[in-house]
């Protein structure tokens, strides 16, 4: 049965490690839909940003959930709970990546999770309406930074997008990508000064080019 509106609100202040901790004890409803309302949009982002295509973005996302549901006990309340689900959903983008390395299609049961029923009402796809990045990539614009970022090795794609579009920190990301803090800096400069070569044609267009400056 699905929280009740008074179940939420009662849940509603606390912190996603409180929650995250609810959820764990007496596996309250109300504190994991209260979780993916809070992520659920960040992590579709995120996801679209790695994989280029918003289906396969709700897809990833929809299983990050899931094992969320499964796995809660696997977390560590000594650890943010904003980390450790970006490394489910991250994990989850690597293992796709590899499976479209390894053949043109990939059958939609490859993403199957045999999830129950009931875990299934918990999932609601984000409204793309309310997602500023989705408005965004509407423009030509946003389109061409999307191409460039899809032109990135993995690896460098991965770390550019934590940081820079979601914002974490140079601790989390090595946490997540399960890399040593001098390689996350070092794969970042270099990320950056790729995505700045792929985008300098769009750069000029907007702005002209410098050295041609009077």
């Amino acid at each position: 049965m699905p929280p009740s509106p008074s179940e939420l609100r009662a849940l509603s202040h606390a912190s996603d490690e409180e929650l995250m901790q609810r959820f764990q004890a007496d596996n309250s409803e109300a504190a994991y839909t209260l979780l993916v309302r809070r992520y659920k949009s960040a992590i579709v982002n995120f996801l679209y940003r790695f994989t280029g295509n918003y289906d396969d973005a709700l897809d990833i996302a929809q299983e990050t959930f899931l094992r969320l549901y499964r796995y809660k006990h696997s977390y560590n309340p000594e650890q943010p709970f904003s980390t450790w689900l970006y490394t489910i959903a991250a994990n989850l983008a690597r293992g796709f990546y590899q499976r479209q390395q390894r053949s043109a299609t990939i059958p939609f049961s490859a993403l199957g999770s045999g999830e129950d029923p009931d875990e299934e009402r918990s999932w609601e796809p984000p409204d793309t309406q309310y997602l500023p990045d989705t408005r965004v990539d509407t423009t030509l614009i946003a389109q061409r930074v999307q191409a460039a970022l899809m032109q990135l090795p993995p690896s460098f794609r991965e770390i550019i997008i934590l940081r820079e579009i979601m914002e974490l920190s140079y601790e989390e990301i090595a946490e997540i990508t399960q890399t040593e803090l001098g390689t996350v800096k070092s794969r970042l400069n270099r990320a950056r000064q790729r995505l700045q070569e792929l985008l300098r044609d769009l750069y000029e267009e907007l702005y002209g080019n410098p050295s041609k400056q009077p």
